[in-house]
């Protein structure tokens, strides 16, 4: 009779404590800590600019500089294709994207960095389309498959991070 009766309390026990729980944390008003994005979450908002057209359906990282190509420049190409291969078997899901600023072409020796790189001029307004906290030379930015411009990610970003935003 005895053992009857705590198989009975457990079994309520069950169904009472799930619910219970959820009162108590909605009570308390408890809500979760900072985000897990390393990249800053920027406004969604379209970009339907011709670069940026013809890769709806994929992720794409998107670097804005001139086409002279500046040590940071060259920094920001060398990341971006790296977190690209970092996905692996879902690399094709990723494009990434170098809108020029200037009428010049790449240098030759960016050849190995620039490999399966789109290539676009940007004019004023689809430059002014990515938001900056000083210019958009300095951040690399992901678009999502819709064509809406998600994140942005710093000058000097930690790669591994920026595997996981992705991820």
């Amino acid at each position: 009779m005895k053992r009857g009766r705590v198989k009975l309390l457990l079994l309520a026990a069950l169904f009472v404590t799930p619910p219970l729980a959820g009162w108590i944390v909605y009570v308390m008003d408890w809500t979760p800590g900072a985000t897990a994005n390393y990249g800053t979450l920027v406004e969604p908002r379209p970009i339907a600019a011709e670069p940026l057209a013809r890769l709806r359906g994929k992720w794409v990282l998107v670097q804005i500089d001139a086409s002279s190509c500046a040590k940071p420049c060259e920094q920001k190409l060398y990341y971006m294709r790296q977190v690209r291969r970092a996905q692996g078997r879902q690399m094709q899901r990723v494009e990434r994207l170098w809108i020029l600023t200037d009428a010049g072409t790449p240098a030759s020796a960016l050849a190995p960095l620039t490999e399966g790189l789109q290539l676009a001029r940007g004019d004023a307004s689809l430059i002014a389309a990515f938001p900056a906290e000083r210019a958009p030379a300095d951040h690399i930015y992901l678009v999502d498959p819709l064509g809406n411009l998600m994140l942005r990610f710093p000058r000097d970003p930690q790669p591994g991070k920026m595997v996981k935003d992705l991820e």
